[in-house]
This record gives structure tokens, C-alpha cells and sequence, in this order.
């Protein structure tokens, strides 16, 4: 039998770069169930709304969002991301694209950030995923 080790114990930073959002809800749960398990296994993950993925972080929206019929709503994947540690950035640069205010972003959102903050964040991690 082969022993999987899923941990190396050395400290991992993971970037989850959200670019998909409420026209292919089907891929809008997954990143925020990786995040939660990444961050359960002591990994610092940052997940980056940009592109469509910003409507994600409007008031109302993911309330209303599910990946299948009949399933958890993607706000209470993103709220389990972040009850298991995960951080949330919001691209503030693509908000009035998306016709959206920082007034009508959720609470969840940890930080209103930059595209220059974006390529920090990708060139300083272990590991970086693309939904």
C-alpha cells in the first residue's frame, strides 16, 4: 500500500485567481471548497476576484448563485472559505465594468485591491490556481 503525505510541514501560500463568475456557475463553488481545504492544512490562501468573477462579491448575487440545482448557494461556500482562513481580494480596478460600487460589495471581501497587487501576489506564492 503506498502512504500518501499530503503535507510537507513547511509553511505554503496558495493564490486562487476567480475570474469565472455568474454566466458559468458551475465552476463558482469549487475554488472557495479548495480554498477551505487548502487553509484547513495550514496553507495561507488568497483568493483574487477579478474579470467576472467581481459579480461574485456583489450584494445579492452569490445569495442567489448555485453551482447545481438544488445545492448549497455560492455564498455559503465562500463563508465556509472563510471561516477556514481564506482571504478575499476584490479587484477594485474591474468594478465599474461590472457596474458595480464599493457600497454594494459583501463583507466577506477582505481587501479592495490592484492588479499590481494581483501580480505580488502570483510572483510571492507556492502555488497559484485559476478558476
Amino acid at each position: 500500500m503506498v502512504e500518501r503525505q499530503y503535507l510537507d510541514n513547511e509553511a505554503k501560500t496558495v493564490v486562487i485567481v476567480m475570474t469565472s463568475g455568474p454566466s458559468t456557475p458551475h465552476r463558482c463553488a469549487t475554488p472557495f471548497y479548495m480554498g477551505a481545504i487548502l487553509a484547513s492544512m495550514d496553507a495561507d490562501v488568497k483568493i483574487f476576484f477579478t474579470m467576472e468573477g467581481v459579480k461574485l462579491c456583489q450584494k445579492g448575487v452569490p445569495e442567489q448563485l448555485a453551482a447545481m440545482a438544488g445545492g448549497k448557494t455560492i455564498i455559503e461556500f465562500m463563508r465556509d472559505a472563510k471561516s477556514a482562513g481564506v482571504k478575499f481580494h476584490l479587484c477594485q480596478p474591474a468594478l465599474p465594468g461590472y457596474e458595480m460600487t464599493v457600497s454594494n460589495v459583501i463583507e466577506e471581501v477582505d481587501e479592495l485591491s490592484s492588479g499590481g497587487a494581483l501580480a505580488d501576489l502570483i510572483l510571492s506564492c507556492d502555488k497559484a490556481l485559476f478558476f
